[in-house]
C-alpha cells in the first residue's frame, strides 16, 4: 500500500513562491490537490502551474506586518480557510561583514527572519480559530548551522528561523504544527549566480555525498509531507535536505589512504 499525500480541499500559502525553490514548493502543493496562493513583491514572469492547475498570485511586502496580516486574512476570507503556510521568501547577496554597515545587514535579517515571523503571526490568527489543525513550515538553510562567510547575516537569520520554529511549535501546539526544512544547495534557475557555469555547478555537486544538488520539486515534496496528515505527530522538527551535507575537509587533507585501509 502506497503512501498518499492528498491535500485536496486544503489551502496553502507559499511566500516567495514565484520562482526557484518557492515555485517548486507551490507546484508540489498543486500536484497534491491543494489550492495554492503564492506571494512576492513582483509578479511571476510566468504562472506557477502543477497538475494542470495554477497558483494564485498576490503582491505583498512581507516585511510590512500590516500588509501581511491583510494578505493572510484575505486568503482565509476568500477560500474559507488556511491550512498551510510555507515561509520560503528570503535570500541574500554576497557581502562580507566589513563591506556594509549594520542597517544594510539588518535588511537581510528582516527579509529572512522578520518576514517569516510576520507571516506566521498572521497565519496564527487564522489557524487558531479553525476547527482543523494548521501547519507552518520554515525554509531554513545549512548556513544557519555552520560558518557563512559572505552571507553572515543570512546565516544568522536562518539560525534564528530554526529556533523560532521550535519555540512556535511548543507555544502553538496542538492547534498548529511548526517545522523547518533545512536546505543545502538547490539547482534553481539562479544557480549560476552562486556556483558559476555548468562546470562550476558540477564541481560543487561533487562535494555533496549524493553527488548532486537538490531539485526544487524535491523540496516541494518534503514540504507537502510536513503539511500532510502523514506528519500529524511531527512538530518542532528540523528536516535536513542536503544530500548528506558536506564532505569533511579533513578527509581530503589526511595522509591516510582510506581506500587501501578498508581493503586490508
Amino acid at each position: 500500500m502506497g503512501i498518499t499525500l492528498d491535500l485536496s480541499g486544503r489551502v496553502a500559502v507559499v511566500t516567495g513562491g514565484t520562482r526557484g525553490v518557492g515555485a517548486g514548493i507551490a507546484r508540489a502543493f498543486l500536484r497534491a490537490g491543494a489550492e495554492v496562493v503564492v506571494c512576492a513583491r513582483k509578479p511571476p514572469t510566468r504562472p506557477v502551474e502543477g497538475a494542470g492547475r495554477k497558483a494564485e498570485f498576490a503582491p505583498v511586502d512581507l516585511r510590512d506586518a500590516d500588509a501581511v496580516r491583510e494578505f493572510i486574512g484575505g486568503v482565509a476570507a476568500g477560500h474559507g480557510r488556511l491550512d498551510a503556510l510555507v515561509n520560503n521568501a528570503g535570500g541574500t547577496p554576497y557581502r562580507l561583514l566589513g563591506d556594509a554597515d549594520a542597517p544594510r545587514h539588518a535588511r537581510v535579517i528582516d527579509l529572512n527572519l522578520t518576514a517569516a515571523l510576520n507571516a506566521s503571526l498572521a497565519a496564527y490568527e487564522v489557524m487558531a480559530r479553525q476547527r482543523t489543525p494548521g501547519s507552518i513550515t520554515m525554509i531554513g538553510s545549512v548556513s544557519g548551522s555552520r560558518p557563512s562567510p559572505g552571507t553572515a547575516a543570512y546565516g544568522a537569520a536562518k539560525a534564528g528561523l530554526d529556533h523560532l520554529a521550535r519555540s512556535m511549535a511548543v507555544e502553538w501546539a496542538p492547534r498548529i504544527r511548526v517545522n523547518t526544512l533545512v536546505l543545502g544547495m538547490v539547482h534553481t534557475e539562479s544557480a549560476h549566480l552562486h556556483y558559476g557555469d555548468e562546470e562550476g555547478v558540477a564541481a560543487v555537486a561533487r562535494t555533496v555525498p549524493l553527488g548532486r544538488l537538490a531539485e526544487p520539486d524535491e523540496v516541494g515534496d518534503a514540504a507537502v509531507f510536513l503539511a500532510s496528515d502523514r506528519a500529524a505527530y511531527i512538530t518542532g522538527a528540523s528536516l535536513h535536505l542536503h544530500g548528506g551535507g558536506e564532505r569533511p575537509a579533513f578527509l581530503d587533507a589526511a595522509t591516510v589512504n582510506w581506500a587501501a585501509d578498508k581493503e586490508q
